[in-house]
């Protein structure tokens, strides 16, 4: 197979030897274990002198580090300092609006973004749906997590020890005839929500109203918050279900891309690409 030119070229507007980096930065940061310089250079499709130049050239930089002793490339402390810097610089409940107005239009439903706070889930962000009867969260209130949608979503994310101390400090309380009240039904719950990427509370707040829900992740694959579709039953049919649920475990993931996070181990989660 032919490799690129080993050239520096300016075209477009780039700068290929930069871009040529970036490739060999991205391509690491999706390898946890690293790769040798064979491995690099066959994976970006450039001569291993080309490789081996641009990977001395980020070392010095700190963007990768190498191990002497095997030669395996990993991303270095510095490429950590600018995603941090990213970060710092924005919000996800800012950056996850535009995925909650599409989530919505696309559903015809209520979205909702909550986070894990003192034992329960806390609403922070909502899009109405435009139907007179809809779902109302208002940013501040508070759910359990073991009934709700959002909850489960979050929930399936953490250890089963971590779940039961707070079944013992918050217990499980009962909504309706169709709520969660015993821990193995709730891990079994939680175990389905893990297996399809997505929680669902069918009617086990208020009868007549469900609820499907996604968490999205961090960089170290740790749940941030969840995201939810809530309506009427007779809207979010059986048949709706799982069609629902495929669109907000996609737009959570989405959103996980946009964070630059990455979905946590055990926890089935769509493949969203760069766009």
């Amino acid at each position: 197979m032919a490799r690129a030119s080993d050239t520096v070229e300016v075209s477009g507007g780039t700068v290929k030897s930069l871009h040529r980096g970036l490739r060999l930065l991205q391509a690491l940061a999706r390898v946890e274990a690293g790769m040798t310089l064979t491995e690099l250079a066959d994976h970006v499709d450039l001569a291993p002198s080309t490789t081996h130049r641009l990977l001395n050239t980020l070392l010095h930089s700190g963007f990768v580090e190498v191990e002497e002793s095997t030669g395996v490339w990993h991303i270095g402390v510095q490429a950590l300092a600018v995603g941090n810097a990213f970060l710092k610089g924005h919000d996800f409940v800012s950056l996850s609006r535009p995925f909650l107005r599409r989530l919505t239009e696309a559903s015809g439903e209520t979205s909702n973004l909550a986070v894990e706070n003192g034992g329960h889930a806390v609403f922070l962000s909502q899009v109405e749906c435009r139907a007179i009867v809809r779902a109302m969260a208002r940013p501040g209130d508070r759910t359990p997590l073991t009934c709700s949608g959002v909850g489960q979503a979050l929930l399936a994310c953490m250890s089963q020890e971590r779940v039961e101390e707070l079944i013992r400090q918050h217990g499980l309380p009962c909504y309706t005839p169709k709520t969660v009240t015993t821990p193995d039904q709730l891990h079994q719950t939680l175990a389905r929500t893990r297996q399809r990427g997505w929680a669902l509370d069918d009617e086990a707040q208020a009868l007549g109203m469900r609820c499907v829900a996604a968490p999205f992740f961090n960089a170290y694959g740790e749940a941030v918050a969840a995201i939810s579709i809530s309506g009427p039953t007779p809207r979010i049919s059986d048949a709706r279900i799982p069609v629902l649920g495929d669109l907000v475990a996609r737009t959570a993931a989405g959103i996980t891309h946009r964070i630059g996070g990455r979905p946590a181990r055990g926890f089935h989660s769509p493949h969203v690409g760069a766009g």
